[in-house]
Order: structure tokens, then sequence, then C-alpha cells
């Protein structure tokens, strides 16, 4: 239509390609034909000489994907192939595309409802060139995307633990459930339809009344709520920060996070400060007494009345001896319980090796009558006042020992030395 419009007005055939970006072939054709137009023709598919060999390429690559088109040509031309490298190539590349395809579905949860934790290193290069790993813990809401975010120097459990602590203070409550990575401090194992969790996260769980909730296996983008921000910290908090110590970088992150909570957030559309301030009413109620992130240890109490944690040695009370106490542990401070209460407190020593213990103890155990009794009362070496004895061979009478001189004895050997 457009051919013929402009060519009522007078254009050339030149013109009208030139102005419409087609070949002047095609300017002809449709005025000589003018019938032709809408009309479409299929092009039939052209063979290959690669025809016969495209089911043997499809059973390699679903044997193994990681086949290269280098090594697919390699074994085409040992079955007599004739064709070109470049054919096989642009076959094994549309192959793989097409088993590689993959699509999500996109989902929202409900305010309140989930919360994402992930981590990620972040070093710190020191002037020397020496170069020291932080981790970032962030903790989002998937609802309004508010997130909390801490910069730690260890991964291990207490810190971790501690890091929740922080977040449900953060935004003011507890989400009912949170998804997390299979990281050790989380996740044991899954055996027989089973998950196997941290006991002391399920006591945090517990604490706080959320359920933990673990992602399947190789499948990232099930938790990309908090994937995608921590990329966002990376890039706009982290490049070019002048860090000068973990707990200066804590108060400016944060400080970062809450102006960012102003933004209008790329996926939702609307405002993060203004989505949590409906989620936040939601949340479960913080627990008036705070969890004791402290790692539980179980020891048994051994006959010196000690316990061994870390290569020391801690004095408790003789009374548990042989008994089972839960040490909890935190930093450099050990406390430890029997029957949930706590017999001893101590602070670690610097070097490994040592005893650790409240002098009272062994004051106790030296006033224990009772068992000092069944130590020494029954022991071999004393056994107090020995018995008298019987003679086999004179009955009752009791057998007399006569006190001689030394002469007597020389008398009887003739003098002989």
């Amino acid at each position: 239509m457009d051919i013929h419009q402009l060519a009522s007005q007078g254009l050339s055939h030149r013109a009208i390609a030139r102005k419409l970006g087609v070949h002047r072939a095609t300017v002809k054709k449709y005025l000589e034909h003018p019938e032709q137009a809408g009309t479409y023709h299929l092009q039939q598919p052209r063979s290959s000489l690669l025809d016969p060999y495209v089911e043997t390429i499809e059973a390699w690559l679903h044997d193994d994907d990681q086949y290269t088109a280098t090594w697919v040509y390699d074994r085409l031309r040992a079955m007599g192939f004739p064709g070109s490298y470049e054919i096989v190539k642009r076959k094994v590349r549309a192959i793989k595309r097409d088993r590689q395809r993959v699509a999500y579905i996109r989902f929202e949860t409900e305010p309140a409802h989930q919360a994402q934790v992930d981590f990620g290193q972040f070093d710190v290069v020191l002037p020397t060139g020496v170069v020291i790993p932080y981790y970032l813990f962030a903790m989002i809401l998937g609802y309004s995307r508010h997130c909390y975010a801490e910069l730690i120097a260890r991964c291990d459990l207490p810190t971790f633990l501690d890091c929740h602590l922080h977040a449900f203070d953060w935004f003011g409550g507890v989400p009912h459930e949170i998804l997390y990575d299979r990281m050790k401090n989380v996740f044991i194992r899954r055996l027989l339809g089973k998950t196997y969790w941290n006991t002391t996260l399920i006591s945090l769980a517990t604490h706080y009344g959320f359920r933990p909730e673990v992602t399947p296996a190789y499948a990232p983008w099930v938790k990309g709520k908090v994937e995608r921000p921590m990329a966002f910290i990376r890039e706009g908090f982290w490049r070019g920060y002048a860090f000068t110590d973990g707990e200066t970088a804590n108060v400016d992150l944060q400080a970062w996070l809450t102006q960012k909570a102003e933004r209008i957030h790329g996926t939702t559309g609307e405002r993060v400060s203004g989505r949590f301030q409906r989620e936040r009413p939601l949340l479960g109620p913080l627990s008036a007494v705070p969890f004791d992130t402290s790692v539980r240890l179980y020891r048994k109490v051994h006959k010196d009345c000690t316990v061994y944690v870390d290569s020391n040695r801690y004095g408790v009370p003789h009374t548990l001896v042989g008994q089972q106490v839960v040490v909890r542990r935190k930093d450099r401070q050990l406390r430890i319980f029997a029957d949930a209460q706590c017999v001893a407190e101590y602070t670690a020593p610097e070097t490994k090796g040592q005893l650790v213990q409240d002098p009272r103890f062994y004051a106790a155990l030296k006033q224990d009558r009772a068992l000092n009794q069944r130590k020494y009362g029954r022991s071999k070496h004393h056994k107090g006042r020995a018995k008298a004895t019987i003679s086999p061979t004179l009955g009752a009478y009791a057998l007399t020992v006569e006190t001689r001189s030394l002469g007597v004895y020389d008398q009887i050997s003739g003098g002989s030395q």
C-alpha cells in the first residue's frame, strides 16, 4: 500500500525504495503485480549435510551437556561427516540453548510472612597490604523489602544468632518464617524426607516463634529477594567506602539503609518505608527475655572434678563427678550448668592446657566426710586395725614366741659363720 501510494505521488522506483528502505526490485514487483500484496510463501527448509547426524548429536548432549562443539565435530568426522565445523557449532549451540532454557514464576509474599537471610564476604585491604575478610549478614522482609545488614568479623554460631536478635530489634518484630541457604549453622542434612536442623537454631526459632525453611539444593533463585540486595549493598555502600573499624562501618551501613528505605523499589513500585509501615504491625512480638546465644556444649565431669573445654580444664563441685553438665560458651566467658542451675562461671585463659578452678570446690571436697570414708575406708592400703587370727594347727591357742640372744644361734651352728 505504501509503494502504490508513493507511486501515485509521482515518485520514481529509486526514490520509493530509498524512502521505504527496500530494494528497487521489490518496488517494481509490487507495482507490476499488485495482486501479490499480502501473500506470503513459506520457504521450505533446506536440507543440510548434518541432517543424518542430528539424532546422534542430541543423544550425546542428552548424556552430558558439557560436550563442546569441537568434541562433537571430531567424532562426526570419524563417522564420515563431510561438512564444516561451523555447521556443527551452530547446531550444538541451538540444542544447548533449547535444553538450558528455564522459566520461573514470580511470587510475592504476604506482609510479615517471610524474611530471607544471606551471607556475603567483604574484604578490607590494610595499608600494609594484608587482606582481612569481613562478612555481611543480611535479612530482608519479603513483602516490604526493608533490609537489615551487619558486618561481622567471624561466622561462628553465637555471632550468627546475635545478628538475628539485632535484626528483630531493627524490624520491631519477628517474621513468621525465615528462609536460609544450606549453611552449617542452619541445615544439617535431609534424610528420608526429614530435615535435620541445628538444634540451637531450633531453640532460637522456638523462643521467638518463627519457622525456619531452607532453599532447595542448587536453586538460588528461590532466595532472590535477598540475593539482589547483597549486590546492592556491595555496589552502593561498600565500593569506595573508607573503612576504619567494624563498629563505625555498621553505624554508617545502617544509616545508609535507613536512607535507602525511602527509595521507590523497582519491583513493587512503592516506597520501601511505606510498605514496611503496613507490614510492621503484622510481625510477631519480640520476646521479653532475650535468647541466650552462647554455644551449648555437653561435658562429663571427670574424677578430678573438672570438665575439658577447648584444651583447658575447669573446676566444678565434686558432687557432680560422673554426671553430664552443660557448658555455655560465648567469646571467652564460660558458664557451667547442672540441672538448669549455674554452678560455675569462668573466663577462658589466653593459652591452652590451663587448669582454671574455684578454690571453694576443693575446700568442700576436703570437708565431705562421707566421700572421704568411701575413698579411704575401703582402700587396700587403709584397712584400719588388723584383726586377730587363729592358727590352723593350734585352734584356739595362741602362738608364743620366745626371745633368745644371738649367742644361742652361735652354739647351734658350732661357732661357724
